[in-house]
């Protein structure tokens, strides 16, 4: 295969978090990543970019009240939804974002501009000023469901860390999820880009920062892009979207890179999952949560990770 046409791959993900309840919720979501999988990837084989091919996907799945990004994002403890999202294009290896950021539908749009400004990363201020300077619709994401639960929540005074991992009727009391939403992309010329949303953790002090508009969740060189989902503080500690594209860049495999990031984040007692392509076409992902939302295309075939075993595990094809 010449350098110049490269097989196209990717990889996307809806969060990571405790267990789906039954296995109606593990179709469920399976059915909502598949069918982002194929439309993104039908947009790579017919000459997209990495970058717009993940700001496609981070649309689609900020779209589907399902995940906690763009619509259906969670509550924080004062009631308001407060998004945040990222996109770097590894080819020019160039970070944009926005940090809570309210009243917008994809909180992608907003990064995806930022790629050409020379302040590339906002926070609600700046963003509600380049929303109107954009001109975009202002655009309410609450759902029911999520208010639904943050009144639950309000009730009980918030003693849970964090809201569901997937907004759904039979999980809204379900244990503590992370929510976040994640593409990586690898486009027929061989060059990689990284996006990631969410709308938080949930219930949090008001003014919380995730990891998803930071390089510790969200990096892409020339050589590997990585988007994180997780406990945002823990992945912060962990610096992990960079380091693990840095031990790739350092020479180690993907899987290597993921596996060794990975046990040292399990001696550390993190709670996170993480997607990564590298520009030769390995796809990888990792997880010490119980389950990782995730799903694939090889070029060949389209898998996902939903069943993955609780724990630690690492995997990449």
């Amino acid at each position: 295969m010449s350098v110049d046409r490269v097989q196209p791959k990717l990889i996307i993900h809806g969060g990571a978090g405790s267990s789906l309840k039954g296995k109606g919720g593990a179709e469920a979501v399976r059915r909502s990543l598949h069918k982002v999988v194929e439309e993104v990837y039908a947009l790579l084989l017919a000459g997209a970019t990495a970058t717009e091919a993940v700001v496609t996907g981070c649309q689609l799945l900020e779209d589907d009240p399902r995940f906690n990004a763009g619509t259906g994002s969670v509550l924080q403890s004062d009631g308001q939804i407060r998004m945040s999202a990222a996109l770097m294009d590894g080819a020019r290896q160039r970070f944009s974002g926005v940090i809570n950021t309210s009243r917008v539908k994809n909180p992608i749009e907003l990064a995806l501009f930022l790629q050409t400004s020379d302040d590339r990363v906002l926070s609600d201020m700046g963003s509600a000023e380049l929303l109107r300077e954009l001109q975009l619709p202002l655009y309410d994401p609450l759902t029911e469901l999520r208010l639904q639960e943050w009144i639950q929540e309000r009730e009980g005074n918030f003693n849970r860390a964090m809201a569901g991992v997937v907004a759904e009727k039979e999980l809204i009391s379900e244990s503590a999820g992370r929510g976040t939403i994640g593409v990586v992309a690898l486009d027929h010329h061989g060059r990689l880009a990284a996006g990631t949303s969410t709308g938080g953790k949930g219930f949090e002090r008001i003014g919380r920062v995730s990891d998803s508009a930071m390089p510790a969740g969200n990096y892409a060189t020339s050589e590997a892009a990585i988007s994180c989902t997780g406990i945002g503080e823990d992945i912060i500690d962990e610096c992990l979207a960079a380091k693990i594209v840095i031990r790739v860049t350092d020479g180690h495999s993907l899987y290597s890179s993921f596996e060794k990031s990975f046990k040292e984040a399990e001696k550390n007692r993190r709670d996170f999952g993480a997607i990564g392509l590298t520009a030769t076409g390995e796809i990888g992902w990792g997880k010490t949560s119980e389950v990782l939302l995730a799903a694939y295309h090889t070029g060949d075939r389209i898998g996902d990770t939903l069943e993955l075993p609780d724990g630690m595990e690492v995997g990449t094809v």
